[in-house]
């Protein structure tokens, strides 16, 4: 889709893809801006929490996670999977923080059924109750299985293509592009929202980059939620001595994400904390309108709260009789 056309397309290619992706950055973002705007308010940014309710001893073998038990040089500490209890009070304060999405993470292959998998379904019914969207991740699991999660309120279920089909083999083996495919069209067929993204700056090419957004983007209809992250190297991992990527990289990433997928929510996500207060603004003109909120996403470090009170703050209007740095304006 583009401005001077309102059909929201599900035919994308990789090179139509590339040829939005490549424009010259200005009229990227100013196309991305003008779609954003048509489906959503510029000025609303969602505010999501993020908790990992079971940490590390991953059977996956996914390069860049510190959770994987094949990487045994990474220095995490493993946890059980955690008391409902504790967890919804933790979501609870998230909500007073002004979190509007509590998201939860357990470091499994796939969904076993039994008292862990009703844990997390007392969890997702306790964040519920709060009045907050509930999301989770759990990795693969089966129709009865996202049946039950439906039932207990879901709101959506984060399960991420993490790159391209061609470049998959090179960041995880364990498990097949197909089975998160099928995973995604479980996930679907129960109506619960999907979540899903993807990771830049693992070592993949610009058209890796347009071939996962072109998988997103042929669904139909679009995940309502699409996480773009950028790698945080983690010592131990096969990924840690990736260098950093270009923060203009994320915001084209962004810009291109929200032309090809006008209605989603994009997820500005994992390697926000190294993105200047000025690129995380740049990132949502350019159609991001969602960010994780709290000090780490699952094990690895996130914009601090005060870094977010400051650039909430530069994004609200300014106060009549204010100037920019909220003193009291001078008489002309």
């Amino acid at each position: 889709m583009s401005p001077e056309t309102p059909v929201i397309r599900h035919d994308w290619t990789v090179e139509d893809i590339l040829a939005v992706h490549d424009l010259p950055l200005l009229d990227l973002i100013g196309k991305a801006n003008a779609v954003h705007r048509t489906h959503h308010d510029p000025n609303r940014v969602q505010k999501a929490s993020l908790l990992s309710i079971k940490t590390g001893g991953c059977p996956e073998n996914c390069a860049y996670c510190a959770q994987s038990a094949h990487h045994r040089e990474v220095d995490l500490t493993r946890d059980r999977l955690m008391n409902p209890k504790v967890v919804v009070a933790m979501a609870a304060r998230a909500r007073q923080a002004g979190a509007e999405r509590f998201c939860m993470g357990a470091a499994w292959r796939q969904v076993k059924d039994g008292p862990e998998f009703d844990a997390v379904l007392d969890m997702v019914r306790g964040v519920r109750d709060l009045g907050m969207e509930a999301c989770v991740t759990l990795g693969m699991l089966k129709p009865h299985q996202a049946e039950r999660l439906a039932e207990a309120g879901l709101t959506a279920y984060n399960h991420n293509l993490d790159t391209s089909p061609e470049f998959y083999d090179q960041i995880i083996t364990t498990r097949t592009y197909e089975d998160r495919l099928e995973t995604l069209a479980t996930v679907r067929a129960y109506g619960i929202d999907l979540c899903c993204g993807g990771i830049i700056g693992m070592g993949e090419t610009m058209r890796d980059r347009a071939g996962m957004l072109r998988v997103l983007a042929t669904m139909d209809p679009h995940p309502e939620s699409v996480p773009i992250n950028a790698l945080v190297p983690v010592a131990g991992t096969p990924l840690a001595d990736q260098p950093p990527i270009d923060p203009l990289e994320l915001v084209r990433m962004v810009a291109t994400t929200r032309i090809v997928m006008p209605t989603s929510t994009v997820r500005l996500s994992a390697g926000r904390s190294g993105l200047t207060r000025e690129a995380q603004i740049l990132c949502l003109v350019a159609g991001a309108n969602s960010v994780f909120y709290g000090e780490t996403l699952l094990t690895t470090p996130n914009a601090g709260i005060g870094e977010d009170a400051e650039l909430f703050t530069a994004l609200a209007g300014i106060p009549s009789g204010l100037d920019a740095a909220g003193k009291q304006a001078s008489a002309a």
